[in-house]
């Protein structure tokens, strides 16, 4: 089978208006996609900063991944969770990261958002907190989803990812 290790870290996030974040992330990949080892899914820290305008997390990220198909080539759900002064969380931001196909080094952004409500919750969202949810994770990796979706920008998630691959040129795939 063809393999793809990757190790690296969620390195930081920013625009979020707020820089008290923590990171959500789950490996999503086609049928022809197993994990072979690592957390395929996992939380950050909670970054308080008191100076920075961007929270850092160095969050490590180490998979090994072996697929008889590059189709569903993987990603990260990305779920950026905001923590205010009472303890409270709420979803700041949502994004996803495609994994890179080429060996190497690589610094990537994903550019996250959130559904956007109507006048009023969007008010409350402003005055009390919370605000819209997705109710399933299947919106980040469907466009046809996505697109019914009304969103507003709201900041990015920066990650550093090392990728090495094994046997993609013995079975026809390359990189």
């Amino acid at each position: 089978m063809a393999e793809i290790f990757v190790s690296g870290i969620i390195s930081s996030a920013e625009g979020f208006g707020d820089n008290r974040l923590s990171i959500r992330y789950q490996l999503s990949c086609g049928g022809g996609w197993r994990v072979v080892q690592g957390e395929a899914e996992g939380q950050t820290q909670t970054d308080c900063p008191s100076v920075f305008e961007s929270a850092f997390f160095g969050h490590p990220i180490d998979l090994h991944l072996a697929t008889s198909s590059i189709q569903g080539w993987p990603r990260l759900l990305l779920q950026v969770w905001h923590h205010d002064a009472y303890g409270r969380q709420e979803i700041a931001g949502y994004g996803t990261i495609l994994l890179p196909t080429s060996p190497g080094k690589h610094v990537l952004t994903a550019g996250c958002w959130r559904p956007k409500g109507s006048w009023r919750e969007e008010l409350m969202h402003r005055i009390v907190g919370g605000g819209l949810q997705l109710t399933s994770l299947s919106a980040l990796e469907d466009p046809t989803i996505r697109e019914k979706i009304v969103s507003v920008s709201t900041g990015t998630v920066k990650c550093e990812l090392n990728i090495i691959t094994k046997n993609f040129q013995r079975y026809g795939i390359l990189s």
